[in-house]
């Protein structure tokens, strides 16, 4: 063996998968219906923003559906945002959370699910299945309401 080749690991980069919270678990949030994420995503959203840029959030949950952290996957523009899958999907497994609520507004205060909407849903929910995360609800916000995909049977 050559010597080169014996220090060759030291030129891979060494990954520490580390979470660590100040918040206790009795102090986080419940979610126990859309109304309630949407109360948390709501406060988490700039109302400077809310009608003017797209952006997509989740919110990270425990087992017991206690809101671990909010995370913004993306920010985009008038009419839409690209998400990217393996960075919500990052977040979740690095937050060790074991149910997502996906959100993301719509700036013209139209409620109504696009077909994109659709799609970019049923595949966060079949990666979310391949790791035992359970997509619990899609929720499109506006400043003044909601439409949550689980209420509507579009889950």
């Amino acid at each position: 063996m050559k010597a080169n080749e014996n220090s060759s690991w030291k030129t891979v980069s060494e990954i520490d998968l580390i979470y660590r919270t100040k918040i206790k678990s009795s102090e986080r949030p419940l979610i126990t219906s859309s109304k309630s994420a949407y109360g948390i995503l709501a406060g988490c959203w700039d109302p400077d923003k809310i009608e003017f840029i797209e952006q997509f959030k989740v919110l990270l949950l425990s087992q017991s559906n206690k809101v671990i952290g909010v995370y913004q996957v993306s920010s985009g523009g008038i009419a839409g945002t690209v998400v990217d899958i393996r960075l919500l999907f990052a977040a979740a497994l690095k937050a060790n959370a074991v149910g997502l609520i996906i959100a993301h507004n719509h700036p013209s205060g139209n409620k109504a699910p696009s077909e994109a909407d659709k799609g970019i849903t049923r595949k966060i929910k079949a990666a979310g299945e391949l790791m035992d995360i359970r997509l619990l609800d899609h929720l499109i916000v506006t400043s003044q309401a909601y439409y949550s995909f689980a209420d509507e049977g579009a889950l």
